[in-house]
Formats: structure tokens, sequence, C-alpha cells
């Protein structure tokens, strides 16, 4: 059904969209009010994102580069135009997507917001230097992540890691054939070393701790690298020979590996053979004496940056150096129009330097939206990836109010949008669906939001009236728990919690009160070295062996976390936001394992045999099948000069990966191309006479990724795909209980109808004997768990302690802040 929006909304003019047939929008044709907060809804997979961004925005960007100089257009000539016959009416506009990758360790509150930038700017310029005559520093020297401005002992990092016998050999009583260094690697390399130590002469057999002191130093810390032959014991079976060894102690291996290393899982395991303290030179404040000597209001940078915001703007505010330097008031007036930007979306709790990967999704969310808001545009189209995802019922009323203020200043909103509050206070809905994938790309309805009732296909207006509930099923009652005491991390100051086994527990509260630092770092971090060994990664990605961001150089844990109780748990997993993969060579099939099962399917073919092709020929990893231009990838990457980079189909191979020859190879009469870009619901029955690849197929349905296509790239997914995808590696593992797991807010950019499914996926776990903890914001889930626990009361230092715990009716009833929101979803059960 589609209104005319010049009618029903009074308008005058619209954007017209006529025959969009991107990805699988089916020839759609709308009219959008411009000057109106508009939301697209819809199932997971429906076509929302792809209208909003592949289509509105993508032409509106299309049409900006043509603006551009002709040099700088022949560089983007090959961008792909969006597949619409025409749209009219249509602003410049500006969006914000979700970001695919997790921001790295040295970003933080203040490089998303450019705080950082001018506070620089401020005391370069106006600050109080101890020498009144001195020479004004540039900004960088500010900044610890320029050589102006970092501390030359840690290069500006705020800790220092060092190495002691004691670190580096942490059982002393094994001796050295036993592997008591057990900071060197394991294998063959670290034989190596064990066998050059008995050639030359070192008694590798005793208790390292009896051999002479003399010998510990050597062993461990020598800085020579002696070449001897080794004659090395083998089985009786091999080649008995000799061979030149290179020796490295355990010391210098350790600190060049970290050093050197671009493989985060290997530095992080050298790391645990390190001892982290704070930066004696600059005592963790990142900079060099001489610029953490210059003053603004008293203080020195780093500890304005160290303070809440709010704290922050109360400093600056009543700074001597307003009044002295006439540089000042200018560059605090734009620090204090940001910060009132952040208390309004409710972030004036965080500082400047808190590390971007310690940030909730909402936090980052809300981070970003403040660019937008501050940039004072009007008569622009805002295209929004689901602002309220990762955001508390509380922490969303606000983000409200700013969205309808950016429309009254003349804008016109378009929301991909999956929050009903939120949905139910827009000006215009368009519905796309009926399903996704291959089932949706059909407009159900446009038009006012309380006309939506009459569209009998959508799946969003059962559970907008409230005549759809989600299901749940009959709460289990806690009998055996966990604990976890001494959790002291940011704002969590020697928690103790306590966790029911064999339950769906959710931890919820307010942005930034502590839900993820407690689950997803301490907890996460206690279990797993209680287990003595790393969380399992649900997937298997074989084909792009890229090591996940890790957030190395954060500065050293206050306390030390303890748990007890926990003998039932024998396994940790993790399923969390974070991208599977940095590329387009990292694709949902490689991910899952399927993609292994799939190439040994065509190598088994009589013509790949007739060939002498074996299932790596069908890699795009490896040289011999895949395309020499791109390489595998399908993609180019485009240099845009001062914009970002953006890949291209290859023109070699149309973006099919492969050279002719190896597509030539097909299994029931499809190529591996093709397969590639089936989605997971197509490819279930193509595959169902494959039982290793129609059950994990089966599982990815049933986590509502059907839509999906097997050959999706990782960059294309969002956080909350990316997790199912982990989900569903997990649920295709034959489960035998004791499980840990532990998810970071799942729900974030799903549909109802997908909820309701996710929630059916996590009773079963517990059902087959296993603990589920999950972060959570949607009462919905909350509502249905089993056991609650909210943290709070504020955030940040007024949050970290837990205010209420119990059934969901236990803490409705308390005075936390979740309380009402959680009182009215419980009236809704059903």
């Amino acid at each position: 059904m589609r209104r005319s929006c010049n009618r029903a909304a009074g308008k005058t003019d619209c954007i017209e969209v006529r025959g969009a047939r991107q990805n699988n929008l089916r020839g759609l044709s709308v009219s959008l009010p411009r000057e109106s907060l508009i939301v697209f809804t819809g199932v997971s997979g429906s076509g929302k994102s792809t209208l909003a961004f592949g289509t509105i925005y993508a032409e509106a960007k299309r049409r900006y580069f043509e603006s551009v100089a002709p040099y700088a257009r022949r560089l983007i000539a090959q961008l792909p135009t969006p597949h619409v016959e025409e749209i009219g009416g249509l602003p410049p506009a500006v969006a914000l997507e979700q970001k695919r990758a997790e921001p790295g360790s040295r970003s933080s509150v203040g490089t998303l917001t450019t705080l950082s930038n001018i506070l620089r700017m401020l005391f370069s310029r106006a600050g109080s230097y101890p020498d009144a005559g001195s020479k004004r520093l540039d900004s960088d020297a500010f900044s610890p992540n320029t050589a102006e401005g970092a501390c030359p002992d840690c290069h500006g990092v705020g800790v220092l890691h060092d190495v002691t016998e004691e670190s580096l050999v942490p059982d002393p009583s094994l001796s050295i054939r036993e592997k008591a260094v057990a900071a060197w690697p394991g294998a063959w390399q670290g034989k190596n070393y064990r066998d050059i130590l008995a050639t030359l002469g070192y008694n590798v057999d005793i208790p390292f701790k009896d051999l002479p002191e003399k010998d510990r130093h050597w062993i461990l810390f020598t800085e020579e690298q002696p070449v001897v032959t080794v004659h090395a014991e083998r089985e009786a079976h091999r080649i008995q020979r000799p061979y030149k060894g290179t020796y490295m102690s355990a010391a210098v291996y350790v600190k060049k590996t970290f050093a050197t290393t671009l493989s985060a899982t290997l530095r992080k395991r050298v790391l645990q053979f390190m001892n982290t303290t704070d930066c004696s030179s600059c005592k963790g404040k990142r900079l060099k004496p001489e610029s953490l000597a210059v003053r603004f209001g008293g203080h020195d940078i780093a500890e304005l940056q160290e303070m809440p915001v709010s704290r922050l703007l109360e400093i600056i505010k009543g700074a001597p150096e307003l009044a002295t330097n006439e540089a000042a008031p200018v560059m605090v007036e734009e620090i204090i129009e940001r910060i009132e930007l952040l208390s309004q979306l409710g972030l004036d709790y965080l500082s400047l330097d808190r590390p971007a990967p310690t940030l909730s999704a909402g936090e980052l969310q809300r981070l970003r939206l403040t660019t937008l808001f501050h940039s004072g545009l009007f008569g622009v189209v805002y295209v929004l990836d689901e602002p309220s995802a990762g955001l508390h019922p509380l922490d969303a009323e606000p983000l409200a109010s700013m969205l309808f203020r950016l429309k009254e200043e003349g804008n016109t909103l378009i929301l991909v949008e999956h929050e009903l509050d939120l949905v139910r206070q827009a000006d215009w809905i368009v519905d796309i669906g009926p399903g996704g994938g291959d089932r949706g790309g059909r407009l159900i309805y446009s038009g006012p939001v309380a006309d939506l009732d009459g569209s009998p296909e959508s799946v969003t207006a059962g559970f907008l009236n409230g005549k759809r509930k989600m299901r749940s099923r009959p709460r289990l009652e806690p009998g055996e728990f966990f604990t976890l005491k001494g959790a002291s991390r940011h704002n969590l100051r020697d928690l103790e919690a306590r966790f029911p086994l064999g339950l769906l527990t959710t931890v919820t509260g307010v942005s930034g009160a502590g839900k993820s630092t407690l689950v997803s770092r301490v907890l996460a971090q206690t279990v797993r070295e209680w287990l003595g060994s790393p969380d399992e990664d649900p997937g298997q990605d074989t084909e792009d062996a890229e090591d996940d961001d890790e957030l190395l150089d954060e500065k050293p844990d206050r306390g030390k976390a303890t748990i007890s109780g926990a003998e039932r748990i024998k396994r940790l997993v993790c399923v969390d936001q974070k991208p599977i993969g940095r590329t387009p060579r990292s694709n949902l099939a490689t991910y899952t394992g399927l993609f292994d099962h799939i190439r040994k399917l065509f190598a088994a073919t009589d013509e790949a045999r007739k060939r002498g092709y074996g299932a790596g020929r069908f890699s795009f990893n490896v040289a011999e099948g895949r395309c020499p231009v791109c390489e595998g990838e399908g993609f180019v990457s485009v240099e845009l000069l001062f914009l970002p980079s953006v890949y291209a189909p290859c023109a070699s191979c149309k973006g099919r990966r492969y050279k002719e020859s190896t597509l030539e190879i097909e299994y029931k009469g499809v190529d591996i191309a093709s397969v590639l870009d089936m989605t997971v619901d197509a490819a279930c029955q193509f595959f169902e006479d494959s039982k290793q690849v129609a059950r994990p197929l089966n599982i990815l349905r049933q986590v509502g990724l059907g839509y999906l296509k097997l050959g999706q790239p990782a960059t294309e997914l969002s956080g909350g795909e990316a997790q199912r995808i982990k989900l569903a590696s997990e649920l295709k593992r034959e489960q035998k209980g004791k499980t840990l797991y532990l998810l970071d807010e799942p729900t974030t950019g799903l549909h109802p109808d997908d909820i309701e499914k996710l929630l059916i996926l996590l009773y079963g776990l517990v059902e087959a004997g296993n603990t589920v903890i999950v972060v959570e914001h949607d009462m919905n889930v909350v509502a249905r768990s089993d056991w609650v626990i909210e943290m709070g009361p504020g955030a940040a230092d007024l949050g970290g302690l837990i205010v209420a715990e119990g059934t969901p009716e236990q803490v409705a009833g308390s005075k936390g802040k979740s309380a009402p929101y959680l009182k009215l979803a419980l009236e809704e059960l059903v």
C-alpha cells in the first residue's frame, strides 16, 4: 500500500523513488515527504538498508561526485551507480551507518568527537607556560600519538612492558626439557632453543630453580645469539640429521615479538609473560615533560582528559586564562557547545581519554551522532542506521528529542529502525518485506504510522499495535550460583556479583553503568584464566586469517578478580559483535567452515578429477584458481585522494573472484562463484542432500540469516549479523552442556520477529545444560529471562554497582531505572 506523501503529510514536495532494483528490491517505487521523520521497517534482510543507503544515499553521493574535478572523477568512475530508474526531489544527504569495524586502541572519546583536537589547540595557543617567555608548543606536542608529544620512554602508550625471571618461568620446579621457559614459542622453535642449550652444555633435565644463578640469567636474558650445530634426538623412524641452530634468549624473543609482530594473537600471547606497569617517566600520562608543564585552569592536558566531561566543562568555564588570552574564549566556546551535546545525549560521564574499544555499542553510536548534530546543516537528508541501537529505554528518550530537533531545523530524517517506541513517534513509515532476502524487497506500506494496521502482510504491524507478542517459556528457578569477587575495572570498584548456573541471565542498566565491563571484560577474563585456556571463537575462517583487534596497550588492571562455585563450567564462549573479518576476503561461508565442505564437493566432480583439480583450486586464496587481477577478492581498492578509499568490482572477473577455467567446473550445474552468490535460503535447498553443508545452513536460517549470501563480504555485515553468525557457528557443534555463553547486546539491529527467533535459540542452549549471560537493553528479552541483574544507579562514577537482582518481577519492583520499563514489558508477556 502506498500513500501520496503530498496529500497525507501536507507537504509540497517529496523525494520520489521510482523503480529501485538494487540487491533484492523488486522495482520498488515510493514517495517520501521532505522535512519529516521517516522510519524504514521490516525484518532483517527485507531491503530497508538497501533502499536507505544502497539507493537513496548512494544516489545522493553519486551526484556529489559528479560535481568534483574531472581528475578526481576519473578515479571514481568505477563506483557502481544504484539500480534505480529515477530519484526526484533528492536534497544533499548525510549518512551515519553502523560501523563495521571496531575502533583501534589509540582511538578515544576525544578523537571520535574531535574534542581532543580543540583541547590541544587550546593548550598550544592559550595555555599557561612555566616560563612566560618560552616558545609556544605546537598542538601536536599535546598528542601522545605524535613524535612531538609522545613520552620517549613509553612511546605515548602510558605503560611499560618488561620481563623478569618470574614472568618468563612461571613454574621453576620444571626442567627446561619440561618447558620451564614457558615464554618460548611452542612446537619446533621452542624445541630448537632447548636442543641448543643442551648442545651448549646446560643441564636441561634438572628443575630450573636448581640451575646456578649465572646460568639462569644467561639462558633468559643474554643478548648473544650463538649459532651451533645441533644433533637433535628424533624418533627412530625419522631422519637423524644435524642442523645449524641460532639461540635466542626468552627475554629477547618476547620483547622482539611484542615490538614487531603484526599478529594480535601472538602479541597477546607474549604479553602474558611480561610485567605491565605505569610508565615512571610520565606517570602514565603518555606525554613529554615539557607538554605536561603547560597548564589551563590549573591542570595539565592529561588531567583534563581523565575527568568526566561534565567536570572538564566546569574547569574550563572558570579558567583564569579566559580573561588574559584573546584566543581562549573562542576555543572554549567550541568545547562548551560540543560537551553540551554530549550532555544532552547522556554522555557527560565519559572522559576524553576513555579508549574507544571499551565503549558500549550505544555509547559509540551516540558519540558519532554528536558530529552530525553539531554540523548545523539544514535542508539535507540525514540517513541514519538504527540510531537507537544499544540504548537503554531511558537513554533513547533524549535521542528522540534531538532527532526531532534536527527535523524542525528543516531537515529530512530517514531512519532504518527497529525500536518500536521510536517508530511510533515518526511522521511516516515505510515497511518493506514481507520476509528477508528473496522473500523481501517489496513495498508493503508507505504512509502515516497509524494506518499501518491496514496492511495484512506487514510483520511489523502486529508488534506495533500490540496484537502480536513474543513467545516465552516457563521461567526456570535458580539453584546453584557461581560468584565473581573483586571486579575492579573502569567504574567497577571491588564489585561482587553472583550468577545462577544453568539459566538465562540478563544484565541490564543505563548506558555506561558497567554492564559490558562486568560481563564481556572482567567476567570473561576471569573465567578464561580460571579455566586455564582462552575463550573460544565459535567460527573458523579458513580463508581469512586476520586477527581481531586487541586492546593490548590499555593501562594495567587495578585489582584481581576471583571466581568460585564454577566447577560445572568446563568451557567459555564469548559471542560479541566484533567483525568476523576486516576485508571482503572474509565472508559468511569461510567463517562458518561451510566453504571447506563445498570446495570438496566441487573437487569430487568428474571434470575436476579429470583435470586434477583439488579442493584448493576452488579457494579464492590460492593463486592457481583465483582471478590474478583482484587476487580472489572480487574487488579492487580505489584511491580517492582526500576521500576514503572504496572497493569497486574487479573489471577482469566482474567480481566473480575466479579464473574462467575454475568456473568451468560445475556441481549440479552451478559453478563455485554462483554458489557464493546464493542466499542461505537458496543454498539450503541446493545442498539438501549433503548433510555436512545442509546442517549449518539450516542453523543459519534459524538465527534469522536466511537472506544473507554465502559470499557476503564481512565488511558488509552489521555487528548484529556478525554476532548471529558466531552464534550459528557455535550451535552447529554437538551440545554437551556445561558451557558458559557470554553475549553482548545480541538483539542490536534485530526486528522483534528476529528477536523472538534468537530467544528460542538461547532457550535451547539453556535446556542443553548450559549457562547463558546476556548484556541487554531490550526489555522484552529481560522480561523473558530467568534471572536479572541491574547495574547502576547511573553511568560512569555514578554506576558500577548492582542495584537490583532477582526474577524479572522482583527487579521490576525495585527502585532501579529499568524498573518502570521492565514492568511494562512484563504486562505484555504471553
